[in-house]
């Protein structure tokens, strides 16, 4: 990815994460970035191409942030994998929090623009070819099916701390209660 592109597409994740969908347009995003008026529109020429780019580069933050705290799991870890994906869960409510918002702003945008969901399903896709392996190793009866449970729980999780970071949520806890039951089949 060209330095200029991650540049608006990283602002472009700010505008949604802080701003909301409704202003995501070209020229926020030109702002944000503090580039010249008319660079987002240069590279992105639909909202729809600038709105693609930015699940592409969601899910490159988000598989970047997971590489970098999973890069000492050893394989079937079943409490350091509770541990590291505890940490991931926090930071994508903490220091990430923006780039959460931004993927939720997306979804909620694709519950009524289908013609969104292909770049979803995508990055999904792409989550599982790391994450499948991963509940394998650790005795999922159900890799498959597993995952998008547990992608689920985690998207649940990010959207209770983020909408009430106050609350007394242990992620810890409630993966390694799915797991639990993962392994028990």
């Amino acid at each position: 990815m060209t330095d200029r592109r991650q540049l608006l597409l990283d602002a472009a994740i700010r505008v949604l994460g802080t701003r909301g969908p409704r202003q995501l347009t070209h020229r926020a995003v030109d702002a944000e970035a503090g580039l010249p008026e008319g660079s987002a529109s240069n590279r992105f020429r639909t909202r729809e191409a600038l709105v693609a780019g930015v699940f592409d580069r969601l899910v490159e933050v988000e598989t970047q942030a997971w590489q970098r705290l999973a890069v000492d799991l050893p394989p079937g870890d079943v409490d350091g994998f509770v541990r590291v994906l505890g940490r991931l869960i926090r930071r994508f409510t903490g220091e990430e929090r923006v780039v959460t918002l931004a993927r939720h702003a997306l979804f909620v945008e694709a519950a009524v623009r289908p013609e969104l969901r292909p770049a979803i399903a995508a990055g999904r896709a792409q989550l599982a070819g790391w994450g499948v392996p991963l509940l394998a190793a650790l005795g999922s009866t159900d890799p498959p099916a597993h995952f998008r449970t547990l992608l689920a729980l985690v998207d649940g999780l990010l959207g209770n701390l983020l909408a009430a970071p106050d609350d007394d949520v242990d992620p810890e806890s409630a993966v390694a209660a799915l797991l639990r039951g993962f392994r028990a089949g």
